[in-house]
This record gives C-alpha cells, structure tokens and sequence, in this order.
C-alpha cells in the first residue's frame, strides 16, 4: 500500500460525524435560550430587583409601598444622588437602600443636603465605609443573624410594633439622647438619632422588615410603615454604579477604586474558597495508582473472541490508527525473528526493512509505508492493509 492512500489521522471526524454527535447538544442550547428570553420577556414588568419598591419578588418591597399609599404617603423611586438630595426636605422620608455602596465623595453630597433638611434619613444595613460620613457618633459592630427581636426601648414606633425581624450590623453610639431598640447581646439593630431643627437619622442593621414575604410577620410592617410613613414624601434611593457622581471621589474628580474595590468581600473570599476547593479536587484526582494486579479471569475467553471484541471497540471508536498501529506492530514482532533480526530492533526501520530486502524482492511495493506508514483513511484501507501484512509474512515465511 502506498503513502498516497492514507491520512494523517482515522480519530479526525468527518463534517457528518460532528453534526451527528453535537446537534442533540445545541438543540438543547437553543431551547435554553429561548426560553430565557421567553421569561425574561414575561416578567420584566413585576421583577425589578432586591429592595425594589416596585418589585413583586419575595424579596422585593412592593408591598410596604402599596401600604404607604393607602394612607397617603406617596412613593418615589431614584437612583442617582442628584436626585435623591434634590428631594429633601422636612416633609421627607429619604430611604437610602446600600449607602455602604456610596463613594465618599457621594457620602459627604448626602450628608450636606440631609443635614438641614428636617426630613427623615433611613439608612439600611449602614456600616463602617458610611457611617462616619452618614451617622457620626456611631460605629459598627459584629453583625448578628437575623431573627424576632423584641423592642427593648421606648421609641414609640418599636414599643407599638412589638417584636420585628431585625439583626444584621449591630451599632454603639455615643451620642447623648439616641433611641436604640431591638438589642442583640446589648448591642442595638435600630438606632434613631433626632437632631431638633436639622432631621433624623434612623439606621437599620438589616433590611428584612421592608422584603415581601417578611411584611407579614411579627410587627415587621408597624415597625415599617411607621419608619417609613411619618412624612407625606418617601423617596427611595437605589444607589446604582451606572450614576455619574459615583465616578466622582474627590475634590477634583478623580477617583481612585479598581475594579476589586467594587467587588464585595463575600465574592472575594468565595472565589479564594472555590480555587482551593479546585486544587484540592485536582490533587485528589491526580493521586497515583497503585501497580497492576493480575487476575485469574473467572472463564476462558478464546483468543477469536477476544480478537472479535477489541476490534468491534476500535470500529466503534473509528480508532483506524490504533488498530492499523497494533496490526503493523504484531507484524513486525513475528518477521524481526524470522529475518534474524534482534527484538529490540525489530520495530526500527533502519534494521527491519534492509533485512526484508534481503530476503524477499521488493518490486514497486513500499516496505516502509506499510509497515511504518500512516494510519488507514478508511475501514476499505484497513482491511487492504491486513491483507497486504499477512501477504508479507507469508512470503517471509516461504522464502
């Protein structure tokens, strides 16, 4: 058989083979799009996102908004600082939802314009990159879970509510007349600081009262409506990466958070987490393996059978070089003895192929492309090449 008949490669499929095995795959893909698309299309109107006045979600907050508007308090939703310090005012309620999300800069806007405004400043889940700037005199302390607390100060809003869902950040302040309720372990979840003339400032430790599937629990929407509803205005601020002034951290414009700055501790610590969990796995699984160990076959398997099956796995696997390769080097093991040729050389060219010219005439037969060539383009090939082996050995034999 000549070079002119073979490929590189039988493990290459062909354009039909490809489609064959993966068109099942992307059939799947396709039906996953779209019925992405498909949801995505059909619940954009009610899922706006955590914390969002006009989501439907569970842990959305449409439905403490729906409960303000029935006693007349009108809900406004921004998401730029321009907007929400333009909205201040004594019959205000300014809600800020992530004020830790706030560059110092956008901190120090916030606390100018609230500062005198005589309205009401919520802050949720306030701690220690806002409260300086937001709440001075208070600090931040180990968070505590979330869980029905009861009131334990004289607030009247906590004291009519009763016990509410509260936890998360934990506050100690030190300023002189402060209400501090819903303690956990001495340290207060809701702290209220009144400023006569200037407004007040209402931090909560976690935001779980405000969710759609926590209103109803406890006296978790008392607690709400009367932090929320006190003035005529609620202004809820979504602070958002996508505003201009969040570009802004300084005097001069210039800002100096990376990429890693924005991204919250919690990722930072998952992702270290999941890379040694990956090493780890990786590790374990790359462990070496013990030596063979040989075993009595519990049957006699006769050498057809056995020849039968290995071949039927090549064909499945369309493994024409394998099966070619193993063809090629028993071949070569039965002639290096018959041409006297030593078994360490017998799968070299250099020694094998002189010893057959020797023997045998060659003709226009390619001794090198048959027993040293490439693998078989087809099952056709393959078989001619057997043929063509066995041929060989024959005439080896006989000479």
């Amino acid at each position: 058989m000549t070079g002119a008949t073979l490929s590189s490669t039988s493990m290459s499929p062909t354009g039909n083979q490809v489609w064959t095995r993966t068109r099942g795959l992307l059939l799947a893909l396709v039906v996953i799009v779209a019925a992405g698309f498909a949801m995505a299309a059909l619940r954009s109107g009610d899922q706006h996102g955590r914390l969002d006045p006009r989501s439907a979600d569970p842990s959305g907050s449409r439905a403490v908004a729906e409960l303000l508007k029935d006693r007349g308090v009108s809900t406004r939703v921004v998401t730029t600082l321009d907007e929400a310090t333009a909205a201040a005012g004594p019959d205000t309620t300014l809600l800020v939802t992530a004020p830790d999300l706030l560059t110092d800069q956008q901190q120090e806007t916030l606390r100018t314009a609230t500062a005198n405004s005589g309205g009401r400043t919520v802050l949720l889940s306030a701690g220690p990159a806002s409260l300086e700037a937001l709440a001075p005199g208070v600090d931040s302390e180990i968070p505590a879970p979330v869980s029905a607390r009861t009131p334990q100060c004289s607030l009247p809003a906590a004291r009519s509510a009763g016990n509410a869902d509260l936890g998360g950040e934990r506050y100690s302040t030190r300023t002189p007349g402060a209400d501090s309720c819903y303690p956990s372990d001495g340290l207060p979840s809701l702290v209220r600081i009144d400023d006569p003339g200037r407004g007040e400032t209402v931090l909560l430790g976690s935001p779980d009262i405000l969710y759609n599937h926590r209103l109803d629990k406890h006296g978790n929407a008392s607690l709400a409506l009367q932090l929320l509803g006190s003035r005529t205005h609620l202004v809820w601020y979504l602070p958002s990466l996508s505003d201009s002034s969040a570009a802004q951290d300084g005097p001069d414009g210039d800002t100096d958070s990376t990429f890693l700055d924005l991204v919250p501790s919690g990722w930072l610590w998952g992702t270290l987490q999941l890379t040694l969990a990956a090493a780890l796995a990786a590790i374990w699984r790359a462990r070496r393996l013990g030596p063979l160990v040989t075993e009595r076959l519990p049957v006699a398997i006769r050498a057809s059978e056995s020849t039968e099956g290995r071949a039927r796995l090549y064909r499945k696997a369309n493994a024409r070089d394998r099966a070619a390769s193993a063809l090629r080097s028993a071949t070569r093991t039965r002639l290096a003895p018959l041409l006297g040729v030593p078994p360490n050389d017998a799968h070299s060219p250099a020694a094998l192929l002189p010893a057959i010219s020797a023997h045998l005439p060659t003709g226009d037969r390619d001794l090198k492309a048959l027993l040293f060539g490439p693998a078989p383009a087809n099952d056709i090939a393959l078989v001619h090449l057997a043929d063509q082996l066995d041929a060989l050995e024959r005439e080896v034999r006989t000479s």
